[in-house]
């Protein structure tokens, strides 16, 4: 009797999980962004959810949870219930966490990755009257300078990967200025209270096209169509160096296959369109979709690859 009552029980479950994939969305989904308002993941967020809203039949509420380095947002996701209603807005920090300390959530296996949106290199950026025009002359005043240089960081991520791989490639040091996100750091930075940022191309572009900021060079293997007179930090002074991010969906573990799969499907199509794809270009990123398993993937090669980065390099969060 125990036995039909289990099998009873369990044939109940797949039937409820397979009407609610079929109904699925019934109710406004929420879509968490682990940084503050204003920065580059809030922004694509908000694009995204504009459009994604109309293509899934209900409202996609963007909501910030930020703080710890990101994890509180990342940290809620992971423990949220596995319905489908409540998303990430994931970028290539959440695989960063994981070579410096012991997280509260697995990004392994407490995820169910749905696609990227997009493949970003990140900016490194200076005050205006900052006497150092490029990456080479940054990196003799640097050293001239030690320590006298300070560089914001918004916790553990690829803007903090991005100076400290230069640190130790170059072997320079600056001071780091820690803060809670992108646009606080990128406000002080416009103020002239700190010297350099480092952050994605769609974040800090249009400072850079106003003039507000100078670029000193980006961080992946080839120059940014939306910028293509900013050189390659490995180009710039750095030979070999290359760091490269991504922003993508993810749901929490356990998410049924077939509201993955609807989801994916739906933010393909969305990504795609002309208007979409003409946000991501002008913001200095890649339109870039993938399937399920290609973004599970891409996520243990990144917790891999950074993990080696970080020992590599002996490199640590300040």
């Amino acid at each position: 009797m125990r036995l039909v009552n289990f099998l009873f029980g369990l044939f109940c479950s797949v039937v409820a999980m397979t009407a609610g994939a079929q109904t699925y969305p019934n109710k406004p989904i929420r879509l968490i962004v682990p940084y503050p308002p204003g920065g580059a993941t809030d922004v694509l967020a908000r694009q995204l959810s504009v459009k994604l809203g109309p293509a899934l039949g209900q409202t996609v509420v963007v909501e910030n949870r930020s703080g710890a380095s990101g994890n509180i947002g990342f940290d809620y996701v992971a423990k949220a219930p596995a319905d489908g209603y409540t998303l990430l807005m994931g970028t290539a920090n959440i695989t960063i966490g994981p070579a410096f300390s012991k997280l509260p959530f697995n990004v392994l296996t407490d995820f169910a990755p749905v696609t990227t949106i997009v493949s970003s290199q990140n900016l490194l950026v200076v005050r205006p009257s900052l006497p150092a025009r490029n990456l080479k002359e940054l990196l003799a005043f640097a050293k001239a300078n030690p320590e006298k240089l300070t560089y914001g960081t918004s916790g553990i991520g690829t803007p903090l990967m991005t100076i400290e791989l230069m640190k130790a490639m170059a072997d320079v040091k600056l001071m780091n200025v820690p803060y809670k996100g992108d646009a606080p750091a990128i406000n002080d930075l416009l103020g002239g209270q700190i010297d350099m940022y480092a952050s994605t191309v769609t974040g800090l572009i249009e400072h850079v096209k106003a003039g507000k900021l100078r670029a000193i060079g980006v961080t992946g293997t080839k120059r940014a169509a939306s910028l293509p007179d900013v050189p390659t930090m490995a180009e710039a002074g750095i030979p070999g160096y290359e760091l490269v991010s991504w922003y993508g969906i993810l749901a929490p573990a356990g998410t049924p296959r077939e509201i993955v799969q609807k989801l994916n499907e739906t933010i393909v199509k969305v990504v795609a369109t002309p208007e979409m794809q003409q946000q991501i270009v002008a913001g200095g990123s890649d339109p870039w979709t993938q399937t399920p398993e290609e973004f599970t993937a891409l996520i243990r090669r990144d917790v891999a690859k950074f993990s080696k980065l970080v020992k590599d390099f002996n490199i640590r969060a300040e």
